[in-house]
């Protein structure tokens, strides 16, 4: 079993930064590979970014890649997505999720955060 709780979300004005922490219970969190989703008003959730279990090999989805960057600290049991230059259309609930190996698909994540609000004004 794995809790997630994400934390970092807040208001920030078109063009500036947030830095998204979930932090993970449990001794094995080196296993998991993480994932960051987001979800939109009235959208489906969508896939951000993953990591390995590692750290080492990494995913973006192409409307945040060159902007957001996903990292790992598995001494301090947390994943990060650090968000730079965000616009309007990154509002969203983000949540972080952990799985055997990081994917692009919702379905394959097991376990799930509550989600942190991240708005961004014009």
């Amino acid at each position: 079993q794995v809790q997630l709780v994400e934390s970092g979300g807040g208001l920030v004005q078109a063009g500036g930064s947030l830095r998204l922490s979930c932090a993970a219970s449990g001794r094995t969190f080196s296993r998991f590979g993480m994932g960051w989703f987001r979800q939109a008003a009235g959208k489906e959730r969508e896939f951000v970014a993953g990591i390995s279990g590692s750290g080492i090999n990494s995913l973006y989805a192409d409307s945040v890649k060159g902007r957001f960057t996903i990292s790992r600290d598995n001494a301090k049991n947390t994943v990060y997505l650090q968000m730079n230059s965000l616009e309007p259309e990154d509002t969203a609930v983000y949540y972080c999720a952990a799985a055997l190996a990081y994917s692009t698909r919702r379905d394959a994540y097991d376990y799930w955060g509550q989600g942190t609000q991240v708005t961004v004004s014009s």
